[in-house]
């Protein structure tokens, strides 16, 4: 599943370096995480990095793109295979 920044997002600028996959970006208003990028980690840390280091705990799985694990490594791997 991946992830989803919220509103109480005071735009610390900290999970935008610690996403591996380069998922977080500035929004219009607040920091967004692209689905599409956003594996939660997996195959990197054992727990979403954006997580850990968010000081205002506003980052939730997003229920509109609900993940197995193997499906999550499947992105890694998709992901991979695009980097240069």
């Amino acid at each position: 599943m991946a992830l989803r920044i919220n509103e109480l997002c005071i735009n610390c600028d900290v999970c935008e370096p610690a996403c591996p996959n380069q998922a977080i970006s500035q929004g219009e208003t607040i920091y967004v995480i692209e689905p599409a990028r956003c594996t939660e980690c997996v195959g990197h840390f054992d727990e979403p990095q954006c997580v850990v280091v968010c000081p205002v705990e506003c980052i939730d799985k997003d229920p509109a793109h609900a993940e197995t694990e193997q499906q999550l490594r499947a992105k890694l791997a998709m992901l991979q295979q695009l980097a240069p």
